[in-house]
């Protein structure tokens, strides 16, 4: 019989305030085995629905996050700590994503014909093939699961969603919201369970796809596990993304979007601009004007409407952040602002800018995932370049120019990225790709690419008469 004591439970805080939330109990083995052969039996009822099917419910699910709209946004931002206009916003984006995927399905999946080399037909279809397992992480706690969850429901699979611990509030939430829509019970279900766990989730038969949203620490561990059973799987993973500064940029412009792109979502995203890679001949100007936006942020409470940036989503986070700060410095950095851990209650950070990074400094190897910009000075617009490139990652970046024609070839023919902003800032669109390459991992989501991931690309081959 289980003591108090033995029962391992999960407990989620306010990072603006330190303070329990709440707490949840871990499932057992017996229990994870149930829920994936449900899971399983949801999916052979499923994906012979047709997409019209499909997509009403999922439809419904896009309503119903609106109508859940104020507690699950408000949720988020208890739970993880961004402003509570940015969950709003993380909402919309949400029920948007539904509308698109069951809006567009039925045309990114439809059978094609072609013509054999010796006669006769070809038919290639694209046919779902089980349970996709999606670890999830704690910035978007909505949208990182509304991401896969969604284009996977649509193609005919099911869904299982490991969350991060921090958002489980979140997680569970959101399950209660797909049921509520019409959603089959067994379709999406939150494991809220340990990695040894995962680690046999991973192998078992009905599972046929995993998806990882995370570190490329974490992305190399999870792409071992699913290789090693022969498993497809998505990898979405870290960035240190650099936005280049041109000579004829619009600096007001620049300056705007640099610092939205560098503290939105308490500069905790993937794509967030870390880098930011100035030419000698605009470099002091630009960096004058970004300093000072920096400074003027308002930091403080993420549900009050004034504040600019909130909290670090935990403790453990912001005492890294502020060790590759100092490691940084210690290695030729110099604090422009911030930099400090302040005092109070919370886990707070300011929005800090470094100068004269260089290589071997974290700043400009590494992935600095919270409100700190690192500042480099470029003699030109190939040096720019080579500096934005000189990455291990490759997520996004982007671009200020005045000249688009100018800095939309530079993006084309130049930028090794999945992605690239042009005189603004990155966030997703449903209807583009998502994704990065080298240690940004592989696969992408969204724009019509994310729903063929986890489907079978069958050949059916029917010989002329």
């Amino acid at each position: 019989m289980e003591t108090v004591t033995d029962i391992k439970m999960i407990e989620t805080t306010n990072p603006a305030t330190g303070k329990k939330i709440s707490s949840y109990k871990y499932m057992t083995d017996d229990q994870v085995d149930t829920i994936i052969n449900d899971s399983h039996e949801a999916f052979l009822n499923w994906k012979i629905k047709s997409y019209e099917e499909r997509g009403n419910i999922i439809k419904a699910i896009g309503n119903e996050l609106q109508n859940y709209k104020n507690e699950l946004s408000q949720l988020m931002t208890d739970e993880m700590g961004k402003l509570l206009e940015q969950s709003n916003q993380e909402v919309d984006l949400c029920s948007g994503i539904c509308e698109y995927s069951a809006d567009n399905a039925a045309e990114f999946l439809k059978n094609e014909e072609r013509e054999l080399t010796d006669g006769g037909k070809g038919i290639v279809t694209y046919s779902p093939i089980g349970i996709i397992y999606g670890i999830q992480p704690w910035n978007y706690p909505s949208y990182q699961v509304i991401r896969y969850a969604i284009v996977n429901l649509m193609a005919g699979n099911s869904v299982l969603l490991k969350h991060a611990s921090n958002v489980t509030g979140t997680a569970l939430l959101l399950e209660t919201i797909f049921e509520t829509a019409g959603l089959p019970k067994g379709l999406f279900k939150v494991l809220v369970i340990e990695h040894d766990q995962s680690d046999t989730i991973i192998k078992h038969t009905y599972v046929r796809g995993i998806t990882l949203t995370g570190s490329s620490g974490a992305g190399k561990k999870i792409g071992q596990k699913a290789t090693a059973e022969l498993k497809k799987s998505v990898l979405e993973l870290g960035s240190n993304d650099a936005y280049i500064i041109l000579d004829d940029a619009d600096l007001e412009v620049a300056v705007k979007m640099c610092v939205k792109g560098r503290i939105y979502n308490n500069g905790e995203t993937c794509i967030a601009a870390k880098r930011f890679i100035a030419v000698d001949s605009i470099y002091e100007e630009f960096r004058d004007a970004f300093v000072k936006a920096m400074k003027d942020l308002k930091v403080g409470d993420p549900s009050k409407e004034d504040s600019e940036m909130g909290p670090m989503a935990r403790k453990d986070l912001r005492e890294t952040l502020h060790e590759q700060v100092e490691k940084s410095v210690s290695k030729g950095a110099k604090i422009l602002c911030g930099g400090e851990i302040p005092s109070g209650e919370g886990y707070y950070y300011p929005a800090t800018v470094l100068e004269n990074v260089n290589t071997g400094q974290p700043a400009y190897d590494d992935e600095l995932f919270g409100p700190v910009a690192a500042l480099i000075r470029a003699k030109d617009e190939d040096d720019a370049m080579r500096i934005a490139n000189d990455s291990r990652f490759g997520l996004g970046g982007g671009i200020f120019s005045t000249d688009i024609e100018r800095a939309t070839k530079l993006a084309e023919n130049h930028f090794d990225t999945g992605m690239v902003f042009i005189n603004s800032f990155g966030l997703a669109e449903p209807s583009m790709p998502f994704g990065g390459v080298k240690d940004s991992g592989f696969g992408r989501e969204h724009g019509g690419f994310g729903i063929k991931e986890f489907v079978n690309v069958k050949s059916i081959l029917i010989p002329d008469a």
